[in-house]
């Protein structure tokens, strides 16, 4: 039996943010472990018999409707969690300079993004590749809306969280919500890129990419820099694929 889950991703999401609350209301990290592992089975079991297996053998299909799924379920999580986000509260927003030096890497990373492809400075290929195309061969816009929101709007947001805000934070000390950015050193930083970069195929522009948010958010001690970054970089990669047709950068 073959699937396109393009969901995964958020299962996970789903299943780590189970784990901490079930953490958090119990104390006991093993029963918190058990809990996030059900949560993320019991939900993909549900997308499988509930929605994928009336649609085997259409992988166009299965696609749009996870990725549709993977921005629900991510959303949810976000909206639920977001008063819990004290880096991306109001009062952190940046000022007019920080957000044009935002913008201004964000355009810097969508660049050497199209350009650093390589074949040796890519890993693997696309799991599934994202071809928005109807039987006529035009492109159909509702597919092209539904992956624009998620990659340009939802991505930056859930990876600036994780891969900044967390995992660079933790690396530095464990317990990572006292940790101020500016205070992050070389070894959080390296490590932490080196880690998002396994997350990407094009690997020497995932490495770039990685150490320029993480430079942005040490520097300016604000999250929503790189997340502004990672929105532009993402935005302007998906109107560019989609007037262009390059969608295995997609």
């Amino acid at each position: 039996m073959r699937n396109v889950n393009l969901a995964h991703g958020s299962l996970y999401l789903l299943g780590g943010y189970v784990g901490y609350v079930v953490a958090r209301e119990t104390g006991w990290w093993i029963v918190a472990l058990a809990a996030g592992f059900l949560a993320a089975a019991v939900a993909g079991l549900l997308i499988q018999v509930l929605i994928l297996r009336r649609m085997q053998g259409q992988d166009l299909r299965q696609t749009m409707v996870t990725i549709g799924l993977s921005i629900v379920i991510a959303g949810a999580v976000l909206a639920v969690f977001w008063r819990e986000y004290g880096e991306l509260a109001r009062q952190t927003l940046p000022d007019a300079r920080q957000s044009l030096l935002a913008i201004a890497a964000g355009v810097l990373v969508f660049v050497l993004w199209i350009h650093l492809d390589a074949a040796w400075m890519t890993i693997g290929s696309p799991s599934a590749p994202f071809k928005p195309l109807d039987a006529s061969g035009a492109i159909d816009a509702p597919q092209v809306a539904v992956r624009f929101v998620g990659a340009a709007l939802l991505v930056p947001l859930m990876e600036e969280l994780f891969w900044r805000s967390f995992l660079m934070r933790w690396l530095e000390q464990p317990v990572f919500q006292g940790v101020a950015p500016q205070r992050v050193g070389v070894r959080a930083v390296v490590l932490s890129t080196f880690v998002f970069t396994l997350a990407h195929t094009l690997w020497l522009a995932a490495a770039i990419a990685g150490l320029i948010y993480a430079l942005l958010y040490v520097k300016t001690g604000k999250l929503w820099v790189p997340v502004i970054a990672h929105v532009v970089t993402n935005g302007a990669l998906g109107v560019w694929v989609v007037t262009t047709a390059n969608w295995q950068f997609w």
